[in-house]
């Protein structure tokens, strides 16, 4: 594609991304049939829980999701200070063939006979959204071993905004999910039985979801299977990809190659092992933002081949990073994305090719060092680095001016 064909795509699709058609514009399989309403039991006692863990237990498969109360404060140790509390489980709703056991966890304190389902290997456990369900669990000692997170699977395949439950239900099974309650109160107590229903409903609905995605998406789903393993890649990654960093990546790095600790030829190094070993599409995602963030451009074909990547995020991760690292080799391989199914994938698509055109060079971004008046050190970022340059030798001259008056 000339360069001249490459900007009438972009004046068709519209100025700034504004225009670029929304939605997914790919093909979908055929729709499955949505399944019987099952039984649901109401779990409040120790005794019932009990009996649910004991029919969990012969599950291979269980589909789960969690209602929580909304944060309220609490007085802190501290007199007259008030500390805000996180989300406290209400319900947890767990879904096998033909059953829902909707467990009040407000009543029930004990959680403990769920224990061994959760932390067992040999059980999926099926999540929609597994990030807020895992840590309000884990806060009540069930850890989950084995599991799918069915929104990350569908992101991969239809996009962010095609993602939700009641976007994929309507899409693999014309099922509209009815979400009203929503954001009721799932403290009160004793509960209606339409929320009781509501509460299963999400839960059987995810299962028969999996059934779907594994009839018609066994590979994308095998891609965000997780278990208690970590993907291995250098102890200096793995703060990027987990989001524990407390330091942007071009600060930590630089601060890391002044000890000593890093150098180029190691980042480098490092960065295209863990493109090689990572599987989870998230963490790959986070690789290529955080090799745009370090501007490794001698990197940029080692992303070409990400371009035609099986899923969404890979294939918007590498078009954002080559953008930004300014690599005009791509723009015809970039513009082909303009006609990618997934939204976010042309959108990606747009604001890259219009950064390229815009601009030979590629962006100069990094962290350098400059020294205080009190003779520590301050790092800055991006476009002021020629003002932090001029500010470490005035920090200098009035250091040894200081010094030379006794001050």
């Amino acid at each position: 594609m000339s360069e001249k064909e490459i900007r009438a795509s972009l004046s068709a699709e519209g100025v700034a991304g504004e225009n670029v058609q929304p939605g997914y514009l790919g093909v979908t399989p055929p729709r499955g049939q949505p399944p019987a309403r099952g039984e649901r039991v109401w779990v409040e006692r120790p005794e019932q829980l009990q009996q649910a863990a004991n029919a969990l237990a012969q599950a291979r498969v269980i589909a789960v999701d969690a209602e929580f109360t909304q944060a309220r404060p609490r007085a802190a140790s501290v007199a007259g200070e008030q500390t805000a509390t996180g989300p406290r489980l209400a319900l947890l709703q767990l879904a096998i063939e033909g059953k829902c056991f909707v467990v009040d966890a407000l009543r029930l304190h004990d959680l403990s006979p769920l224990k061994a389902v959760m932390e067992n290997p040999e059980t999926i456990i099926l999540l929609h959204g597994a990030g807020a369900d895992l840590r309000v669990m884990a806060e009540r000692g069930l850890n989950v071993a084995h599991y799918y997170d069915l929104e990350a699977t569908s992101r991969s395949i239809f996009g962010q905004q095609e993602s939700s439950l009641a976007a994929m239900l309507l899409r693999a099974l014309n099922v509209r999910l009815d979400k009203s309650l929503q954001r009721t109160d799932w403290s009160r107590r004793p509960l209606p039985p339409a929320m009781i229903a509501y509460a299963a409903r999400d839960a059987e609905m995810t299962l028969a979801l999996y059934s779907w995605l594994l009839q018609h998406y066994p590979a994308a789903l095998k891609l965000h299977e997780h278990s208690t393993e970590q993907e291995t890649v250098a102890a200096w990654i793995e703060p990027f990809l987990y989001g524990t960093s407390p330091a942007p990546a071009e600060v930590a790095v630089a601060e890391a190659k002044a000890r000593g600790q890093l150098s180029d030829e190691q980042i480098y190094s490092d960065s295209r092992a863990a493109l090689t070993t990572l599987v989870s599409p998230m963490l790959r995602s986070r690789l290529l933002r955080l090799i745009a963030d370090l501007l490794l451009v001698d990197m940029a074909p080692d992303l070409l081949p990400l371009l035609q990547a099986g899923t969404a995020e890979e294939r918007a991760g590498a078009v954002r990073a080559l953008g930004r690292l300014g690599y005009q080799a791509a723009k015809e391989e970039i513009a082909q994305l303009l006609k990618d199914p997934v939204y976010d994938v042309r959108k990606a698509a747009q604001t890259a090719l219009r950064n390229l055109s815009s601009s030979k060079e590629p962006r100069r971004q990094k962290a350098v060092s400059a020294r205080r008046s009190d003779g520590s050190r301050q790092w800055v970022v991006g476009a002021a680095e020629d003002e932090a340059a001029s500010g470490e030798e005035d920090n200098d001259w009035k250091a040894r001016l200081r010094t030379l008056l006794g001050e």
